[in-house]
């Protein structure tokens, strides 16, 4: 099928929905602030303004690709429905209880998230399936029908359904969820066709999430898909998913939990692009946006996925502190660093950060919408990174003495310091916090961060880039053309794409051929029933094993082939899982009689293919650029503002050297090079900053 020749991205930010319009070959581009109350009119009002620019109407639009974080910040801020949570009998405080793992084992006051359904409506039924998937207990009917009864005339928005080892045998979700169906009218999901995995924590509370979101999600999406058939745009929505696909929107109405790392997943795709374009096979992606910051790991032009992640983390960094979602996701450490992020003086007399934002409503104090507190953006602005009069393509008139006012007042004032010490203050400290999250992100993978080429995006991100890899001794930087708005351009990027997963604990003593064949042939079937809804194109197929030694708590993915299992090839699945192990931990266990292998979850992955990358290789520039406009920004290294020279990124030519200090300004951002850099433009429209003294 060839590509639609005229394709929309949106993705809706805490701060910005930013519109990408891609048009024969051409981008247009906006960024809009969000609305809470109307999350798609800034969309409408974004493709209006760019069909303007193109020229067309809204009958020639093929397709539009959305992201949102309306799901996430419906999770955070316990926006969702009211739910009722149907289980097991016995396992009514599964969510509450959670697992054993203490994040933080000296800490007797642990602060950890409350459960998205609270005990009351939690309910317990008789019946029970058993870890090998046999009935051990017929499911009580008679007690489902009371329940049906009393959730009906309970005010409930949403049901979840999750019952024990349902992933092995969904019979039992399924008969509950047509007898509550039959006298409830609301949304009802089951952990099977949810999260069908094993761990019966990690599934309820994504069930839960799932449910508790949905009712919401769906009603946008109606509402967006009717209001763009309203101005003439009657072409299909997809959407991109946290494991970086599309799905059609349907799926994602029904199952919303998929969407809550929809957007920053666009962002890594972008990232994955780039890195693909210039042939970088280590690369850190770096997503600075209004809200929160998101750093990704990149290797052979791939992010790294994994099966299961966090929101609402309680402690910063911490793995366990949060709500976990066990859903398919393109994996990243995400912060509350953002252009408006709230700047604060804590009880010991330090300047923090974050995670609360002014988001768009009211908006950092210089945008003079009713905003008081000093962010990020106000330091920015302040430190003269920004221009007050072109910021957002002059589409927002900032206001430098609000932003002095509001900093003074809250920082300065506290600390004795003038405007400018506490604006760069507050800068050092959320350019520190986001160089400790990249630090424990690439530690946690065994990683060395300083080894990447860093690839920064989104609004924020070119303002503080430079400053980041000075302190992650990273030596090559990366800001690629229409970087304000990366993640709706990685809209347009992603192939059609679904996971498909299934726990089937299967030791490798007793593996049935046949049976194991049949499994994947139904991932296989319902992974690319997904991709087929919006593609006819070539299928490609990834099918993962995620395998362990029999009495392990955690598997490690080993690459299976793409065909059936035939004889011989369980020897052949010991080997690899042997290798796998050797390259996770140093060695495999050799010499224990009896150790058995098994495999506890299958993965099949399905895409479409997409064209190729045109390649480009970097330059490290010829002549140097010229500028008779300067301003004073203030530079780390001198501690200081120093002249910087001001420079228009459109009229840079290829192999053009811009010494820092420098601003090079554009539409949707600005990138900011400091004194240890230069900058130089690509053949591609892309700035690369490069350290003046590499590391020796």
């Amino acid at each position: 099928m060839p590509s639609p020749q005229t394709r929309i991205g949106a993705d809706i930010g805490g701060t910005f929905t930013d519109i990408v319009l891609e048009h024969d070959g051409a981008i247009h581009s906006t960024k809009i602030l969000t609305s809470y109350s109307a999350p798609e009119q800034p969309i409408l009002d974004g493709i209006r303004l760019l069909l303007d620019q193109a020229g067309i109407g809204p009958a020639d639009i093929d397709i539009v690709i959305h992201g949102t974080t309306l799901a996430t910040n419906a999770l955070i801020e316990r926006r969702g429905a009211r739910t009722a949570f149907v289980t097991t009998e016995g396992f009514r405080d599964v969510i509450e209880m959670r697992t054993e793992n203490r994040f933080d084992q000296y800490d007797l006051n642990l602060s950890l998230p409350l459960p998205l359904v609270p005990r009351e409506d939690r309910f317990t039924v008789a019946g029970r399936i058993g870890a090998a998937g046999q009935e051990l207990a017929p499911l009580d009917e008679a007690a489902l029908q009371a329940l049906a009864d009393r959730i009906a005339t309970g005010g409930y928005g949403a049901v979840a359904i999750g019952f024990i080892h349902s992933y092995m045998n969904p019979a039992h979700e399924r008969r509950a969820r047509d007898i509550i169906a039959a006298k409830v009218a609301v949304p009802i999901s089951i952990s099977a066709e949810v999260s069908p995995q094993m761990r019966e924590f990690e599934r309820f509370n994504t069930v839960c999430a799932n449910a508790y979101v949905r009712p919401q999600m769906a009603d946008y999406l109606a509402r967006l898909q009717v209001r763009l058939a309203e101005m003439g745009a009657r072409c299909p929505v997809y959407m991109i998913h946290s494991g970086g696909g599309l799905i059609d929107v349907d799926t994602a109405a029904e199952f919303p939990v998929r969407l809550v790392e929809s957007g920053p997943a666009g962002g890594a795709i972008f990232a994955a692009d780039i890195a693909r374009r210039f042939g970088l096979d280590r690369v850190a992606s770096y997503d600075m946006g209004g809200t929160t910051a998101k750093i990704c790991l990149i290797e052979d032009f791939a992010p790294k996925t994994a099966r299961s992640f966090e929101v609402a983390r309680t402690t910063r960094f911490a793995k366990g502190s949060g709500m976990p979602i066990s859903i398919p996701v393109i994996e990243m450490i995400e912060i509350g660093a953002g252009g408006g992020s709230i700047a604060w003086v804590d009880g010991m007399g330090r300047i923090q950060t974050g995670p609360e934002s002014a988001a768009s409503e009211p908006g950092p104090a210089c945008y003079q919408r009713g905003g008081t507190r000093p962010a990020i953006t106000d330091a920015d602005l302040v430190l003269g990174k920004i221009d007050p009069d072109n910021f957002a393509g002059g589409a927002i008139r900032l206001s430098r003495p609000a932003a002095e006012a509001a900093i003074t007042r809250d920082v300065g004032d506290r600390l004795s310091l003038g405007v400018e010490a506490a604006a760069f203050g507050i800068c050092e400290v959320v350019d520190e916090n986001m160089a400790n999250a990249a630090r424990v992100h690439a530690v946690e993978n065994g990683k060395n961060i300083a080894e990447n080429t860093m690839i920064a995006f989104g609004g924020a991100a070119p303002l503080h880039a430079a400053r980041l890899c000075e302190k992650l001794g990273i030596d090559r930087c990366l800001i690629p053309p229409g970087a304000g708005v990366g993640s709706a351009i990685g809209f347009l990027r992603a192939p059609f794409g679904y996971e498909a997963l299934l726990s089937k604990v299967t030791r490798l003593s007793r593996f049935d051929i046949p049976a194991v064949n049949a499994m994947l042939a139904d991932l296989i079937a319902t992974a690319e029933r997904f991709v087929r809804a919006g593609s006819t194109g070539a299928v490609r197929r990834e099918i993962t094993a995620f395998m362990r030694y029999v009495g392990q708590g955690w598997e490690i993915p080993v690459p299976l082939p793409d065909r059936p299992f035939a004889q011989g090839d369980v020897e052949a699945l010991r080997a690899a899982f042997r290798d796998a192990y050797a390259r996770f931990f140093g060695r495999a266990i050799d010499g224990l009689d009896g150790l058995e292998i098994e495999v506890v979850t299958w993965s099949v992955k399905a895409q479409d293919e997409r064209p190729e990358t045109p390649r480009h290789d970097l330059t490290l520039g010829q002549g140097a650029a010229s500028t008779a406009q300067t301003r004073p920004v203030f530079d780390p290294t001198a501690a200081a503002a120093l002249p910087a020279a001001i420079h228009d990124r459109a009229a840079l030519p290829p192999g053009t050297r811009v010494p820092g200090p420098a601003v090079i300004v554009e539409r949707e951002t600005a990138t900011v090079v400091t004194a240890p850099f230069d900058a130089v433009m690509q053949t591609d429209g892309s700035l690369l900053l490069i350290r003046k003294e590499p590391r020796a």
